[in-house]
């Protein structure tokens, strides 16, 4: 076996690779191509024309304000150093006179175990509560907590902080106080007028919907049952609530390779009695079952309607009932996904991010689209060959978003009914980011070796030699979708700009988007024999590497693959079964093993009934899982991993390097301490990409050094 190189040794290799110009080719640096500034947390007032942002720049993350008619960004916040922390829940205060924001840990984290601390600080942050007053001044600590809401009263914050609800005034006067007590209190809703508080108490196998209203009054559960309520969402006159009713936890074992409906329903209740009736009913179809996009059932109460998400017809579509009860009736009919929804401040429209529009590619991007909610006419307010996403209503009813192509990187933006939209915040872009030298991607659709159709975007930059070395790109989640430009998750647009940069390079990349994904129907989403019980998705991967290396300009003996988190399983499995199609691989933070997880198992016994099918669903688990084919594994491998990471554990690199080891199979490391699954580090980004290109610039380039 070759020696692995140690990670202080790929290090400088890597930082030189990122700051030497290409030897082929005047291009870019990784450097350039990373340093663009990523908006997200973008936010609306619900009066007035107030926009609220976080926006990162090279690690340096900060708020960020805009006001209409202009839309002149300015920046609220300074901080100063790369030290991992995330700036999320950021939120106007409906006056526009308050932004909110929680600084520390790491965006949608349930934590079991202390915050992570990215900077390796002898003395970690924690994760807090901050108020930043619009006019100007310091940002004020408000608690050490998480999740907070402001009141629509714009006088104090709930949040939550030790597993308890707790207020705190908004500008920081007082220290905060506990609101009420609950077990397994969370999902906080104020009510319309902010004299109450609705919230979901889990109790582990069964949940109840709350609401609080004052120290002497008891809490009114609503409609309780041995069912997992949730998503509780106020009438506008605040008088009922809806919520989402699942069924409890246990019952007889069932099949594990069996797929099955999983019931839902919405409810509503009445406040003052707690008496709840069932409003709607989800079809017992597979496709009925709750959908596992962003948002989930995206339960709403707009303006004399409820409206919710569902598979039912086979598209993450919106749907609203009468708030009477009554049929749904389908808003947004068609080929094409909703997600990232927001109701208007008047409950009349939605407008969510859709693959939608008149283009044939319009499938492998994002558009705005509105749609009232008690009519099926949406409109995509964003055509165009730009991607748009996360719109948000402001209180004069115009539409915000963040928007991009695939050149110039996300800027928040404003919808016009008139003219063309508005931009934000464009000097944010650095004066070297290279805009005019990146490619554009250009669809690509093949066939699997079962017949599903596949969808990709290829990346090559015109001219070099006759035959070029290849990379395919495969994206985690797996419930994502690549696009035709910049990405709306950071993360993405981190892959990205790494696609771009192996372009400028002079390799063709094909970025894949294989069945697990979503962006296709539910039955792309939801194939059979996928994952743990077969890994139907490989042959997208693999049939990938077969068309690259028949296309005329792609030398077949070097094409390499990458990709983090299900991305690095579906690489260490394509060099675990075909070391004979991949020459070389990156992967990132990788399931190795579906039975290992750091020692907990997928499938742990802790009933005396078992599943009929168990021993078949743990064979196939090892059949889907890298390790079992590790005895044709040949080809190099560069594995990356941070070693707090919280979704894919460490022990699974950890294990994969003692078998490769033991079988003589050449493999490199890179171990980032202290980072996370996400790379909080923008330096650590950087670090991981340079060696990533370093790694295939040295096994598939024509040149080695």
């Amino acid at each position: 076996m070759k020696p692995f190189v140690t990670a202080a040794l790929l290090l400088a290799a890597s930082s030189l690779a990122a700051q030497r110009p290409a030897a082929r080719a005047p291009g870019f640096t990784i450097t350039q191509i990373k340093s663009l500034p990523f908006p997200n947390e973008l936010t609306a007032a619900t009066t007035g024309q107030r926009l609220a942002w976080a926006l990162n720049e090279g690690g340096l993350r900060n708020i960020w304000v805009a006001e209409g008619p202009a839309f002149a960004a300015r920046r609220l916040t300074a901080y100063g150093s790369d030290d991992g922390q995330e700036l999320t829940s950021v939120q106007l205060s409906s006056d526009g006179k308050w932004v909110v924001y929680v600084r520390g840990g790491e965006h949608s984290a349930n934590w079991s175990e202390a915050p992570p601390n990215p900077a390796s600080m002898p003395v970690p942050f924690k994760v807090q509560i901050w108020a930043v007053p619009v006019a100007g001044g310091a940002p004020r600590l408000l608690a050490d907590g998480d999740e907070p809401l402001i009141s629509p009263r714009n006088d104090v914050v709930a949040y939550l902080s030790g597993g308890q609800v707790m207020t705190v005034p908004i500008d920081g006067s007082a220290a905060g106080r506990r609101l009420f007590f609950a077990r397994g209190a969370g999902d906080l809703e104020w009510s319309p007028d902010g004299s109450r508080m609705a919230f979901t108490s889990n109790r582990g196998d069964h949940s109840f919907v709350g609401v609080f209203a004052n120290d002497s009054t008891p809490i009114r559960w609503l409609a309780p049952s041995t069912s997992r309520d949730n998503s509780p969402r106020w009438s506008p006159d605040g008088t009922r609530l809806a919520f989402i009713r699942r069924p409890g936890a246990g019952g007889p074992i069932a099949p594990i390779l069996e797929p099955r409906h999983q019931p839902w329903s919405i409810w509503t209740a009445d406040v003052a009695t707690g008496a709840g009736r069932s409003m709607w009913k989800a079809p017992e179809t597979l496709r009925g079952s709750p959908p596992a996009t962003h948002g989930g059932t995206n339960l709403g109460w707009g303006a004399g309607r409820i409206v919710f998400l569902s598979y039912m017809d086979g598209w993450p579509h919106l749907y609203s009932i009468p708030e009477s009860g009554g049929a749904p009736l389908l808003l947004t009919p068609g080929a094409y996904m909703a997600e990232y929804i927001r109701l208007s401040p008047d409950g009349r429209f939605l407008v969510f991010a859709g693959n939608a529009g008149s283009d044939s590619n319009d499938v492998d991007r994002r558009h705005v689209v509105r749609v009232p909610v008690d009519r099926a006419t949406p409109e995509v307010l964003t055509p165009g060959t730009g991607l748009e996403w996360t719109p948000v209503v402001m209180g004069n009813g115009d539409v915000a978003y963040i928007g991009a192509t695939a050149q110039r990187p996300p800027l928040p933006m404003v919808h016009r009914a008139r003219g063309q939209p508005v931009t934000i915040g464009a000097d944010r872009v650095p004066a070297d980011f290279p805009s005019a030298q990146l490619v554009t991607p250009r669809k690509v659709v093949y066939r699997a070796s079962d017949g599903v159709t596949v969808h990709a975007q290829l990346f090559e930059k015109a001219g070099g030699p006759p035959k070029k070395a290849a990379v395919i790109f495969v994206h985690g989640g797996p419930p994502r979708q690549m696009l035709l430009g910049w990405h709306y998750s950071d993360y993405y647009s981190n892959a990205y700009a790494m696609n771009q940069y192996l372009a400028s390079r002079g390799f063709v990349v094909l970025s894949v988007n294989y069945r697990l994904g979503i962006g296709y129907g539910y039955e792309f989403h939801r194939p059979a024999a996928g994952g743990a019980q077969g890994a139907s998705e490989y042959l997208d991967v693999k049939a990938a590497a077969e068309w690259l290396r028949s296309q005329p300009q792609v030398d077949p003996a070097r094409v390499g693959i990458y990709g983090g988190s299900y991305g690095g399983f579906l690489v260490a499995l394509g060099l675990a079964r075909n070391s004979d199609l991949f020459a070389a691989g990156v992967d990132i933070h990788g399931v190795h093993d579906w039975l290992g997880d750091g020692g907990r198992g997928f499938f742990t016994r802790d009933r005396y009934e078992e599943a009929p099918d168990r021993a078949k669903a743990l064979e196939l688990a090892w059949q889907s899982s890298p390790v079992a084919s590790i005895s044709t594994w040949k080809s190099p491998v560069l594995l990356i991993h941070g070693d707090d990471d919280r979704n894919v554990r460490f022990g699974q690199t950890v294990d994969l390097v003692r078998r490769l080891a033991a079988k003589g199979i050449e493999f490199e490391e890179l171990v980032i301490p202290d980072d996370t699954h996400h790379w909080m580090r923008h330096a650590n980004a950087v670090t991981i990409d340079s060696a990533t290109a370093a790694y295939f610039e040295k096994k598939l380039s024509p040149d080695k050094p």
